[in-house]
Order: structure tokens, then sequence, then C-alpha cells
């Protein structure tokens, strides 16, 4: 398995698909690269180099105890993107990954960057404050750590039949074995990275990264999601986003990479074909 070694010898796994434009793909919390399979395997089968990595402390990365902050998510992926020498890249971010890929920006720019595609992502600041009062509230999120605390397992668990994939919404349904895979991709994550990834998704100010944005930007975002609220995530990234195209997915959850897999696939192979500059 291919890693990836970072200036503080954490070691990033990452996977590399197909041949072509390149898409890298950044996951939400707390998950890993697996939660793209449908994704990669449907752009790789089109063209496409799709590298997909497990953030530090997530899957099969190193669990590092320092790190989990969206600088240091941000200079991983600038590594990455360096040793592999990619170029007129697309960067999709997933929730956290959103996060991510918005921070990139913000401190390396686009000049390895072809288009970015924002999906059900955290950006541009999901907590509530003085100067941001459509946020969260911050309960919320001592809520979550309080339950990852104290029952993590059950937490992951909770989640996935709940809000995550909208199973609590009347006529939903949403597979057992999707639901599980959330569980076992969250446990692979460690503890203290996990726990400390909720403030980095939660409380880190996206803002000024977004407004550093100079390419073709896509956002794609459920007005049901649950866990970033559509008026928080999409919405406002798209309002502060230059040019940025918003695509709403109609009583979509968050998680559509797995409930919308084949909409939103199509939605951004749309999307790569448009930014292609070979063949």
């Amino acid at each position: 398995m291919p890693f990836t070694t970072m200036a503080d010898g954490a070691e990033i796994f990452y996977k590399d698909w197909g041949s072509g434009t390149p898409v890298v793909l950044s996951h939400g919390w707390p998950l890993n690269s697996d939660s793209w399979e449908a994704q990669m395997l449907l752009l790789a089968a089109n063209g496409c180099r799709c590298v997909a990595h497990d953030r530090r402390g997530h899957g099969r990365s190193t669990q590092t105890w320092h790190g989990n902050d969206m600088d240091t998510y941000a200079d991983d992926l600038a590594t990455l993107l360096d040793t592999l020498d990619l170029h007129e890249v697309i960067l999709v971010g997933f929730s956290t990954g959103g996060g991510e890929v918005a921070r990139y920006l913000g401190r390396y720019g686009t000049a390895r960057i072809a288009g970015v595609a924002l999906v059900s992502a955290v950006p541009p600041f999901m907590l509530r404050t003085a100067d941001n009062p459509n946020g969260v509230p911050g309960a919320a999120f001592d809520d979550l750590r309080a339950s990852s605390i104290a029952d993590r397992a059950q937490l992951y668990r909770d989640l996935a039949d709940g809000p995550f994939f909208g199973d609590n919404r009347e006529g939903a349904s949403v597979s057992r074995g999707i639901r599980d895979a959330f569980w076992r991709q969250g446990m692979q994550a460690g503890h203290r990275n996990a726990l400390e990834c909720i403030a980095a998704f939660s409380a880190t100010d996206f803002r000024k990264d977004l407004d550093s944005i100079d390419v073709p930007t896509l956002v794609i975002h459920g007005d049901d999601d649950q866990v970033v609220p559509f008026e928080v995530g999409g919405k406002a990234s798209a309002e502060r986003i230059r040019g940025a195209t918003l695509t709403v997915y109609s009583g979509a959850p968050h998680g559509i990479t797995d409930t919308h897999k084949e909409r939103l696939g199509a939605d951004l192979l749309a999307f790569v074909d448009s930014r292609r500059t070979g063949p």
C-alpha cells in the first residue's frame, strides 16, 4: 500500500487509481478514503487519475498525537500533491475534507489546481459566534465531544443510524451495510485524532480561504443536511466564492457520497469534463 511521509514523520496512506485528469479527494470526519470508493470507481473508469488519502489520525495513516488541525491537514495535502507532482488538479472535499481543501487553497494558492468541488462541506464557518450569528451553537459540538469520550463506538452507530444519512427521516431506507461501513471507518480513526478533529471542522474559520479561490468551483449540498446545515455550508459558500456554481440536492442528507452516489458521481464527472485540458 502506498504511503507518503510528512515533515514530522507521519505516514499518510493514499490510493492512486486510474490515469488521466488528476482528481484528488479529501474525506469527511471520522471516515477515510474508503468513503470515496463509488466516486473513485466511476471517475477512474472515465479518464481520471483519482488520488484519495487517509487524513492523519484516520484510516491507515499514522495516529499522531499532534497536528489534528486544519493547517496541518492542509500541509499534509500539499506534501501529497508535491510528492506526486500533480498539476491541473480537480480538488474535491466532502464535509471536513471541504475544510481541508479550502485551507490548502488559502495557504498554497491554486498553482496546481484547475477546479474545486465542495460537497456537503463545512466552510465557510460552522460555529456560531458574534460575527457568524447563523452558525451552529457551540453546545452541539460540546455534546459531540462528550459523546465521543463517553462511548464513541455508540456515537458512530447513532450518527450512521440517524442524521448522517438521514435515516431518521420518514420513508428513509439506508442499508445496514452503508451504516456499518460508516462505523467501521470511524473506529479505524484514533480516539484523540477524531476528538480533536471536531474542533478542526467546527471552529476553523474558512472565510478568508474561500475569498482566495480563483478557479471554477462547484458547490454541492443537500437541503436536508442535518450535520452541516445547507444555509451554514453550501449556500453560504456559494454566495462567498467568486463565480461558484451551486447545485442543491432536494431533500438530500449529509452523506450523499452514499445516498446519492450515482448523481454525485455524474455531477463530479461533468465538472471534471468541463475542466479537462488534455485528451
